[in-house]
């Protein structure tokens, strides 16, 4: 397993190690003892499924509030996405910013958003599925998200035929100077 940092604190990539052949491959995404010993101590309590039919789905950013916050594990199983991560932990040297990175089912990389970021994600392809786990459940009382085109962060989103393709809660939601975010 192969782990790097994406430019901004705590923010990975890691990608797990294929064993291949004629028939496909064979690969470990996820145990706890292997990454325990690279440093990441975390229990999973909940694991997702995002399916988009179309290139320009537009997921996030979204992210939950303390004491009900989600460290995540993604992985793309089918497509390609662009993922991004937002830095909302007030008075960190890298609040506001942003990181982006390719993640696809081909590549079999994978992403580990700490909490305190806010996160979302570009399908780049038709037919894009996305797995991740979370720390968490899914809070409504916590859950927040930020606009994906805030200029404040300024996300260099890639265009896509047609437009984004947005769900009404990331159309309306609120700019990051005008959300609650992490201490």
């Amino acid at each position: 397993m192969e782990i790097r940092s994406l430019g901004i604190e705590g923010v990975l990539e890691i990608v797990p190690k294929r064993h291949g052949d004629a028939r496909g491959f064979f690969m470990e995404t996820y145990n706890a003892e292997r990454f325990a010993q690279a440093g990441i101590k975390l229990l999973f309590v909940q694991d997702n499924h995002s399916y988009s039919a179309e290139a320009g789905v537009l997921r996030g950013l979204h992210y939950q509030l303390a004491p009900r916050a989600q460290d995540k594990l993604l992985r793309v199983i089918r497509g390609r996405i662009l993922d991004v991560c937002v830095d909302i932990r007030r008075g960190s040297k890298t609040f506001g910013k942003w990181t982006g990175h390719e993640i696809s089912a081909e590549k079999g990389n994978q992403i580990l958003v700490p909490k305190g970021f806010a996160h979302g994600f570009l399908t780049l392809v038709p037919d894009t599925e996305v797995l991740y786990k979370v720390t968490d459940t899914y809070s409504p009382k916590h859950d927040r998200s930020i606009r994906f085109d805030d200029p404040a962060i300024g996300i260099e989103w890639p265009s896509v035929a047609g437009g984004f393709q947005l769900s009404d809660k990331d159309s309306k939601a609120p700019m990051l100077a005008d959300t609650e975010v992490f201490a």
